[in-house]
């Protein structure tokens, strides 16, 4: 299965306009966003759980991170409310399920297997910084590697600013939107540029926050070609 597999291309969506999609566990729906491969697959997708439903346990191949954007994300390390960010490397394991119900935006095959750090971040706490390149947005680092950049960023009402100086970037607005192209972008809308290509967005008149990482699509690994 390719969906905005081509990377050299940008992808913009709204997903609260798009259609869930079943996964084979029940209760367990998806919104994918761009996905290279069948269940075992490079996949960028916003997954609802149904209150009481659960996953397989499974091992991760290719790392996973998510963001939890409603809800609570349970799994056997703990509950995760909204508004956490996890990185789980490449092999570990859990059993994800949430007793409330939950919607993440989760990213699976995407990490270099020595990228080995484990960690959960509570958002609605982090402190920000002001961006000195750029009036008007703060921001926080979450997890700063050789390959990328993960960052949460909040902009005051009606800045226009370049997402990404070189492209290479990708975006999921956690609050509010932005405006672009001629067109509105509201609250978990999905963005990527590829290298190269920059967007310069202006935020809402309530401002903008992001969850946004850069530099990672200089290498897009399929799980199918990996030993």
């Amino acid at each position: 299965m390719e969906i905005n597999a081509d990377f050299s291309q940008p992808a913009f969506a709204r997903t609260s306009a798009m259609e869930w999609v079943p996964s084979p566990m029940p209760g367990v729906d998806r919104r994918m966003l761009d996905r290279l491969g069948n269940e075992v697959a490079r996949a960028t997708s916003i997954v609802r759980y149904a209150k009481g439903s659960s996953f397989s346990e499974h091992t991760h191949s290719g790392g996973e991170e998510f963001i939890v954007l409603e809800g609570v994300f349970q799994d056997e390390h703990g509950d995760y409310p909204a508004g956490t960010y996890v990185r789980n490397p490449v092999g570990t394991h859990h059993v994800p399920r949430s007793a409330p119900g939950c919607t993440i935006l989760v990213k699976l095959w995407q990490f270099e297997p020595d990228d080995q750090e484990q960690i959960a971040i509570d958002l609605t706490i982090l402190p920000l910084a002001q961006d000195p390149a750029r009036p008007g947005v703060s921001r926080a680092i979450l997890a700063k590697r050789d390959y990328e950049n993960v960052s949460l960023e909040e902009w005051d009402a009606s800045v226009m600013a370049d997402l990404a100086g070189e492209g290479r970037a990708e975006a999921l607005v956690l609050e509010a939107g932005f405006a672009h192209g001629g067109g509105e972008y509201g609250r978990h809308a999905w963005i990527r540029l590829p290298p190269g290509q920059k967007a310069e967005l202006t935020a809402s008149a309530n401002g903008l926050r992001l969850w946004i990482k850069r530099d990672h699509l200089r290498t897009i690994r399929d799980p199918a070609h990996v030993a």
